[in-house]
Order: structure tokens, then C-alpha cells, then sequence
């Protein structure tokens, strides 16, 4: 359950390229540096913690330092672990707008014998719309990066992200590096990762678009997996001499159809242990084994802890495969494994000591403590142990550290028994949704995939509340506050009970509508309360009209004239005025009867825009300002009855208001747009004549064109919604 989703692709966008094949260098024009060095911008940028709140997909232990430590995610980028501060930093926060698919981490990779170098292999999408991947690399452990562009595609939001790592230094030989993809076979570099070339491989990538699911070493050989089915000669290959590479013979019975999902070496037994899967994963999955070959011997045993198909003891069947492998530096025959996609008896990680003769299930004996990020719970009594268990890592420098990614999270024990999420400083949430309240002890409320929404008492804590509850979003499709009664805001979302909520202590707490339109159960789109609270209006999908309720959600009622699918814009002074936009046609439609009847007034504006953002000034009546991603910004002040182009930019993707400058008295207005050739973060203290750029290029995040909002109450603070980095917050130096 993570907003990594296919779905994204309705909001960013890439070019295609074709793949390379053969002998050809795999780079895209020339290496070049990941981040161009500016002077600061003169804010501080932080994140507005929820703690994780997305899907790990890999962690590595360095094997040759204490405390070192990296860690990828699917669509937020990757991260250090500082063992001073017992935190992970950002690594990869340079990359831009227009490099937003590199945000997705497919594979990482370390080198043993040189302890500051740290490689990133990078690509979201595989899709025609999603740009190349590329790889990074760096001498200084992530400080500084050097980048190398791919004229392929590589998948890290996609089936099989969990599987890996696809990224490996060779073990005889530093300067050579191999990177598995999904469409593309296996590419090899001997110069460190600046350039690449495709190399022969025995298997034939399918539509299935799984590949070279692992790359590990074993000894000075290589071994890689394979997600796309290959008859009977099984789907795990080596390389002994890094140029011929051979099925390994022997394969066990059965693990032909299914896939390699990862591998972890047993240097002190010279045993490769290898979990398996009916599917990649992390969804889909039903069947799965582990097995594990002894290197010098070729001989195969299957090792796994339990067989998937038993009885779940309510009339289902236990179904799942396994997920995560790693086994102790320290001690021979020590080794972890995860199940993965086991929904009705949860997911456990099962220990063993003897070589997986035995194994004991780590979970039953477990003591979960989630008060550092109480939204784990999700509206239940307590966390589950875990899902979507596919990253699994053991520290080789203590044999009671054992970590274990999530769909959420990231949990670490230091005893066996005791888990605790180990996320500080990691954010990767997909934020939609912002509001600033005028008033009341919370300065954020923000709403996002997968957690739905969420009350910021502080900025730099976990909401001590966990997600909003009563009932509990997977993802919220919409947050409005009553700009004249700041205790009242609604929310709306995929509910497990009721997809529509209603909060009088300015988000707090909640309670469900006491009814919703037939529609909000399968279309459940954006929600606007009037100035005073009084009248809701809610939208669904571009098929369905929208409806009305003037004694907050007890009955509703349809508004024909209201643009279908559009989003309900509440004017901040009048409640008897609502606002939308109708992209399809370019309209601006009106209510002055509290969204009765809307009526269009400005026509002729730009079309198709499917991007677009209707924001309303803070404390005006019919002041107006249209951000439209691919035609620019326009503003009304005449409540939507004519627009004026804002000669000051030419692209603008989110656009917000906070408090006003000393001084001035027009609210600040915040932008990600572009005002001349690069797209930023902006503020402008005299209605948007004139911008600041107050980020810079260390502080990018990708896409961040969903939403973003000033502080009312505090002059220069702005809050961005990242596609995979959280809720970015920023004050100004003083």
C-alpha cells in the first residue's frame, strides 16, 4: 500500500528512446555532473516529518565499514545512514523538474575495497512517457555526484522493485561494474560507471519487462538472476571469468517458473542462498522457496522455512513466496530471510543458525514500538510486523542488527526481539494536498497517497495522532478548510468506512459524513467547503456530477451545472461563491447562489491542461489566479468574469499565498514555475511583478508540481508537495 503507483504518469512526463544494443556505449552524450554548485538561496530547507511512509527497496551494509550504510526507495531517492546522528540523509534532493524520473532508485552498489565509493543506478519508469535511467557515481559517499545517462530505461516504481540489487562492483576487479535492466539484457563498464556497453547475455528479455532481477558475488564469481520465465534450464546464471556467462547447472525442480528475487553469499560456508517467487513482487505473489547452492560443489538444497499452501486456519490458504535474504558477516550459517505478499498470517522474517536445517520466525516473539511514527498503525490497535518484506539486511558488523523494509517503513532491532522504525530523515511520501490553517495549534495538514492526512502539531515530529483516523484514507483526494471558521475542514479519500470527513477542531479529529452520493464509494475526487462552512461541494470523475450538502454530509444533492470532474474552488470572504475550472473546454464557471447552479463566465482560455491549479487569494472576494502548467499564469479580479496573462513567468505548476511581507498588503505568493530557463521554487512579495528564487539546485526534489502553500501566520515559510520526498519546508535564513 504505497503511492508509487502507474497512475503518475497522467502528471509527469518523459521522452522515449530507443534502447541500445550490441557493442555500442550506453551513454548519452557525455558524463556529466549531477549538480551545478550555487550560492545558497537564503533558506533552509527541511522536511516536515511523517517518518518514511513508503516502500523500501533496498538497504545495504558496507562490508568493510562500521556504520556505514545505504538505503534506495522506489520513488524517493536514496540515502546514507549517519552513524553519528543515528540518521539517514538525502542523497539525491539535487535532481530537478526535469529529470523527475530519476527519483526512483533501481539499484545501489558499493565497492569492498573502496569505502567512499557509492554507486546509484536510477530510473522510475519503463514506459514510452518516462525518460532514459542513468547512473551515479561518487568518490565521497553520496556527497558529490558524477553522472552518467543511459539510453535505456530502467524500472525502480515497477514490478520487481523489490528485488535486486541489480547494481554490482565486480569482485576481481574494482573499475568494472555490471547493472542488470528489465528490457535492455546486462550492461557491464570498466571505467568506474562513466560509460557502459551492452554485453552477451544467455537469456532473452520478454514483454514481462523482469530481466536481470539480482546481480551478487560469490567468491570471484558473479551470479544473476532472472524475472522472465526460461523454460526448464532454471533462471539463475554466473560468470566466472566476466565474460561467458552459462546457466548453472543442476537447478532445482520448480524454480524454473519462478523468480529470482534476491541473493545473499555465505563467504565462511561459500553458500549462495537464493529466495524465490511466483512473481516479482511485492504484489501478486502466491508460492515461493528458498534454496541455497554450495558454490564449490554445485549442490543444491532447498532450505525453505515454511512451504506457502498450508491452512490459515479460517478456511483460507496461506499463500505467499519469499522476499529478503542476507546472512551474517560474522557467522557462518546465520541467516535471515523474509516472507513477502503473506496477507491473512502476516509476513515474518525467519532466522537460522545451522544453514537453514532450522529456522524460527522472528515475529511471534516481537515487541513492535511505533511511538516514534504512530501513523503505522494505521487506525488498528497496533502495527502489523510488516508487508511487502523484501529488503532485508544484516549488519555485518553486529549480528542482532537486522533491518527489514516495508511498504512504510523501515523497522531495525539490535536484540532479535525489540523492533523500532530506523527512518529518521527518510520522507517519501506523495503529497497531493496542503493547507496552512489561519489559526489553531497545527501550521500544516496535509494529505497524500497511501496515509491519507495528516495533522502537523509539529514540523518536526511525527503527528503524535498518526494518520487521520474515523475513518482511515489510503489516499486523500481532498482537504479544504473554512477560510472564515478555520475550525471546520473536510477531507476526502478511499475510506475504509466512508470516503468523506468532517473535523470542528481544525483537523484534529474527525468523523465520517453521515451519507455520501453513490458515486464518492468508487470516485471519491476533490472537496471544497464555502468561507463560514455551511455548504460542501464534492466532484467526482469527468463521467459523474457533482453533488451538494448544506447540513454537512447528512443529505446530498446533484449539481448538474457543475463542470463535471472539475475541482470546487470556495471563495475565502463570500459563501455564497464557489469557482471552477473546466479544462476540457477552457472555461471558468461560478457560483453566487452557495453551488446551486454554476454558471461560465471567462471562456477562450487554454484547453487540455490537465495539470492546471484554481487557487482563490487569502481574505478577497473574487481575487483569482489560474496556474497553468503549459500556458503560464493568469489572474481575475473580477471573480472569474475575465483573466489577465502575468507577464512575470511562463510556466507555473503549483502556485500558493502566505503571510504578507513587512509592509506590504498583498499576501506573499509562492510558484514552482519557470520565470526564465530553469523551473524553481519562487516567491513574490508584489503580486507576482517580480520573483525570488528561494530554493537552489541542492534542494530540487524532482516533481513538485501537486501543491504548495505559504504559512499565514509566519512570514517566508512555504511548505511543497514532493512526488516522493514528503512535505518540503522552507524559512528564511535571518
Amino acid at each position: 500500500m504505497h503511492a508509487s503507483s502507474l497512475s503518475r504518469r497522467a502528471v509527469l512526463a518523459g521522452t522515449a528512446a530507443a534502447a541500445a544494443a550490441g557493442s555500442l556505449p550506453l551513454t548519452q552524450g557525455r558524463a556529466r555532473a549531477a549538480a551545478t554548485p550555487e550560492a545558497p538561496s537564503g533558506y533552509r530547507w527541511r522536511n516536515a516529518v511523517q517518518g518514511g511512509t513508503g516502500f523500501i527497496t533496498g538497504v545495504l551494509f558496507h562490508p568493510s565499514v562500521e556504520g556505514l550504510a545505504y538505503l534506495r526507495t522506489d520513488i524517493g531517492g536514496a540515502y546514507r545512514w549517519d552513524d553519528r546522528t543515528d540518521r539517514w540523509i538525502p542523497l539525491t534532493d539535487h535532481i530537478g523538474w526535469d529529470d523527475w524520473n530519476l527519483l526512483g532508485v533501481e539499484a545501489m552498489a558499493v565497492d569492498p575495497a573502496h569505502p567512499d565509493r557509492v554507486y546509484l543506478a536510477l530510473g522510475t519508469y519503463t514506459q514510452s512517457w518516462a525518460g532514459n535511467g542513468a547512473v551515479l557515481r561518487s568518490e565521497d559517499r553520496g556527497a558529490t555526484w558524477q553522472r552518467t545517462d543511459l539510453t535505456v530505461k530502467l524500472g525502480a516504481n515497477e514490478d520487481g522493485r523489490g528485488c535486486g540489487e541489480r547494481l554490482l562492483v565486480d569482485p576481481r576487479d574494482s573499475d568494472t561494474l555490471w547493472l542488470g535492466t528489465r528490457h535492455d539484457g546486462l550492461l557491464k563498464s570498466t571505467d568506474r560507471g562513466a560509460t557502459w556497453k551492452a554485453v552477451s547475455f544467455p537469456a532473452t528479455p520478454s514483454a514481462t519487462g523482469q530481466g536481470v532481477t539480482l546481480l551478487v558475488a560469490a567468491g570471484r564469481s558473479v551470479y544473476a538472476g532472472w524475472g522472465d520465465s526460461n523454460g526448464t534450464s532454471g533462471n539463475l546464471y554466473r560468470t566466472s571469468d566476466g565474460v561467458t556467462w552459462e546457466a548453472v547447472p543442476g537447478q532445482p525442480a520448480g524454480t524454473a517458473a519462478k523468480v529470482p528475487v534476491r541473493a545473499a553469499y555465505d563467504r565462511h560456508t561459500r553458500e549462495l542462498y537464493v529466495s524465490y517467487g511466483d512473481a516479482p513482487g511485492p504484489n501478486g505473489q502466491s508460492d515461493g522457496s528458498v534454496h541455497k547452492l554450495r558454490t564449490t560443489t554445485g549442490k543444491w538444497t532447498e532450505v525453505t522455512p515454511v512451504k506457502p499452501g498450508g491452512p490459515t486456519g479460517d478456511g483460507g490458504t496461506d499463500s505467499f513466496a519469499y522476499g529478503g535474504v542476507a546472512v551474517d558477516a560474522r557467522r557462518p550459517g546465520t541467516v535471515v530471510v523474509a516472507t513477502n505478499n503473506r496477507w491473512s498470517l502476516v509476513d515474518t522474517v525467519y532466522r537460522t543458525t545451522d544453514g537453514g536445517r532450522t529456522w524460527t520466525s522472528l515475529k511471534e516473539r516481537a515487541v513492535l514500538d511505533v511511538s516514534e511514527t504512530p501513523f503505522l498503525t494505521f487506525g488498528a490497535d497496533k502495527p502489523k510486523f510488516g508487508w511487502w518484506m523484501q529488503a532485508v539486511a544484516l549488519d555485518p558488523y553486529d549480528s542482532r542488527h537486522v533491518v527489514y523494509g516495508t511498504g512504510a517503513t523501515l523497522y531495525g532491532t539490535r536484540d532479535l526481539r525489540h523492533w523500532a522504525p530506523q527512518i529518521r530523515g527518510v520522507e517519501e511520501a506523495s503529497v497531493r494536498h496542503l493547507v496552512s490553517p489561519p489559526a489553531g495549534k497545527a501550521h500544516l495538514i496535509s494529505g497524500c497517497g497511501d496515509v491519507g492526512v495528516m495533522y502537523h502539531e509539529r514540523l518536526t515530529a511525527s503527528p503524535s495522532r498518526g494518520m487521520a483516523t474515523n475513518p482511515v484514507f489510503s489516499t486523500a483526494t481532498g482537504v479544504s478548510l473554512a477560510a472564515a471558521r478555520p475550525s471546520y475542514v473536510v477531507r476526502s479519500g478511499w475510506g475504509d468506512h466512508g470516503n468523506g470527513a468532517f473535523s470542528n477542531d481544525g483537523g484534529r479529529t474527525w468523523a465520517p459524513f453521515a451519507t455520501q452520493p453513490a458515486v464518492a464509494k468508487s470516485a471519491p475526487g476533490p472537496i471544497a467547503t464555502n468561507a463560514d462552512g455551511s455548504v460542501l461541494v464534492w466532484s467526482f470523475g469527468t463521467s459523474d456530477p457533482g453533488h451538494r450538502s448544506a447540513d454537512n454530509g447528512v443529505t446530498w444533492s446533484e449539481t448538474a451545472t457543475f463542470p463535471k470532474g472539475a475541482k470546487p474552488v470556495a471563495d475565502p470572504v463570500d459563501p455564497a461563491r464557489f469557482y471552477a475550472f473546466d479544462t476540457t473546454t477552457g472555461t471558468l464557471f461560478a457560483s453566487t447562489d452557495s453551488g446551486r447552479t454554476f454558471t461560465a463566465l471567462a471562456t477562450g482560455l487554454a484547453s487540455g491542461d490537465s495539470e492546471f491549479q484554481l487557487v482563490a487569494a487569502p481574505g478577497r472576494s473574487g481575487d483569482l489566479w489560474l496556474s497553468l502548467k503549459w500556458n503560464g499564469l493568469y489572474r481575475s479580479t473580477d471573480g472569474g468574469a475575465a483573466f489577465t496573462k502575468v507577464s512575470s513567468c511562463w510556466a507555473s505548476y503549483a502556485l500558493g499565498f502566505g503571510k504578507a511581507a513587512e509592509g506590504a498588503s498583498y499576501p506573499a505568493i509562492y510558484m514552482v514555475g519557470s520565470t526564465e530557463n530553469v523551473t524553481a521554487v519562487y516567491r513574490s512579495d508584489d503580486e507576482a511583478k517580480t520573483w525570488t528564487r528561494i530554493n537552489d539546485d541542492r534542494h530540487q526534489w524532482g516533481w513538485t508540481g501537486a501543491a504548495i502553500t505559504g504559512d499565514p501566520r509566519v512570514y517566508g515559510r512555504v511548505y511543497i508537495a514532493t512526488n516522493g520526498r514528503g512535505v518540503q519546508y522552507g524559512d528564511p535564513v535571518r
